[in-house]
């Protein structure tokens, strides 16, 4: 079954990223969005590849597996944007041409290879709470040293989600300032992968490159099976 609605709300966004690009002196063309497409069905990944739409997200290993293979003929990235097992990260390096979730050493040695190589992004947690995914600030340098180590792995930069009780703008102000911090050991690692449906224009303000979209593309979730 198709939705009909699909195109208005892909365009719209696409729009909206436009105005944000331009408030913020930035051009559009260099931001990429990765459209997060979890418990969607396949065929909707299908109607987005007909509007142009080529860098997909997904969150759950099994899901993303079955559909990247269902829709191996389309020429599309996948990007992983959830957390990581580690004994899940072979099967996912197997599909997933970039992971956005690294956020601790084992994961990085788990990922690593001499064969081939994946694009990823280190997961900065803004909070201070340790439950959440992504290395503490303080951590920052020591992990992404083992990233630049590690051969099969290409660092892009670094990831982060907003907390909910905070301003997004002030948030993705500490993710560009560690933006800045892993440059300083990995010049080419510029990208900032930041902004969901709700806070995407936040993050172009502070200089994401990567945005994750979600419901405002892709329409509410159905209930997973």
């Amino acid at each position: 079954m198709t939705d009909p609605g699909l195109g208005e709300r892909l365009a719209a966004v696409r729009a909206g990223i436009e105005d944000a690009a331009r408030v913020a002196g930035r051009n559009p063309a260099d931001l990429t969005t990765i459209v997060v497409t979890k418990f969607h069905p396949a065929s909707l990944i299908r109607e987005l590849a007909g509007f142009g739409v080529r860098d997909i997200g997904e969150n759950r290993h099994q899901e993303a597996q079955a559909k990247a293979s269902e829709l191996a003929d389309l020429d599309l990235t996948w990007h992983f944007v959830g957390q990581l097992q580690g004994k899940k990260a072979r099967q996912v390096r197997a599909y997933a041409q970039v992971i956005h979730s690294i956020d601790r050493p084992s994961l990085v040695q788990a990922l690593g290879s001499d064969e081939s190589s994946v694009d990823c992004f280190v997961q900065v947690n803004l909070t201070d709470q340790e439950g959440r995914g992504g290395v503490d600030l303080p951590g920052l340098e020591p992990l992404v040293e083992e990233v630049v180590a590690t051969a099969g792995l290409r660092l892009l930069g670094v990831m982060a989600v907003a907390p909910l009780d905070e301003e997004p703008r002030r948030a993705f102000a500490r993710l560009r300032a560690a933006s800045d911090r892993v440059r300083a050991l990995a010049p080419d690692a510029t990208s900032i992968s930041a902004g969901m449906s709700h806070d995407y224009a936040a993050a172009i303000a502070e200089g994401a490159t990567h945005l994750r979209i979600g419901t405002a593309i892709t329409g509410n979730r159905p209930t997973p099976g």
